[in-house]
């Protein structure tokens, strides 16, 4: 069996549960290091409205893993204590099961993916950016991000967007699942807010470290805004 990429989004709603799940962001990584199997992990807090903002989101948290395979990553979610505990303390969640496709730069001097599988324009895709911003280009970067995060909001072919993160402004990921690549790419190439940002990126030099990978989605498990993802796209 090959490499696999899991990420699982949790939903909490009371103060108690995300105090807890705000607390795992650093106590977590005891419970992740010795799991059988896990070759690459991040847990990850969210920022507000879609998730791409500086003010952070108490109720939204994500668990990006890569894997051996997918037998070592379902015994994880069977038997992990830590994973059942962040389960029974959610009002949802919900994991998406990813092979990779295609990957350019570094997370924390990392390349972690091994590529299994091809994209096809008529297929769904998941793509991950993230990076690390240069402090001194913090103010110059979230003056201009909020653009792409709205131009976003209902665009044809984007089923979730969200941005996560390991700390507040200066490391900062997007997540975004689409029905195909061929929605994603026009949106990529065609939209002129998002064609700002990138060319912005190039010239005032933003970030220090940055990755970019797409992924085949193959399964989907869970509930989010209330409803069954096993059909998601």
């Amino acid at each position: 069996m090959s490499q696999i990429t899991t990420v699982t989004f949790f939903k909490v709603v009371n103060l108690s549960n995300k105090w807890w799940a705000f607390s795992q962001m650093q106590l977590g990584h005891r419970k992740l290091k010795s799991s059988d199997g896990l070759l690459f992990y991040k847990l990850l807090g969210s920022g507000a409205k879609n998730g791409f903002s500086a003010t952070p989101n108490f109720g939204t948290y994500a668990l990006f893993s890569v894997w051996e395979n997918e037998d070592k990553a379902q015994f994880f979610f069977n038997k992990n204590s830590f994973f059942n505990t962040y389960k029974k303390r959610s009002s949802e969640l919900f994991t998406v099961y990813l092979n990779s496709a295609e990957a350019h730069g570094y997370w924390d001097g990392i390349q972690p993916f091994e590529k299994t599988a091809k994209l096809e324009m008529d297929k769904p895709i998941v793509v991950l950016t993230r990076a690390s911003i240069r402090f001194k280009k913090l103010w110059s970067f979230w003056s201009k991000v909020g653009i792409v995060s709205q131009s976003l909001e209902g665009y044809k072919g984007v089923m979730l967007s969200i941005g996560v993160g390991e700390w507040p402004l200066i490391q900062q990921a997007t997540i975004s699942i689409w029905k195909t690549q061929a929605e994603m790419l026009d949106y990529a190439y065609k939209n002129p807010k998002h064609r700002e940002v990138v060319i912005l990126t190039r010239k005032l030099n933003w970030y220090k470290e940055e990755m970019f990978a797409r992924f085949v989605p193959y399964k989907f498990e869970g509930i989010w805004d209330g409803k069954n993802v096993e059909n998601f796209v």
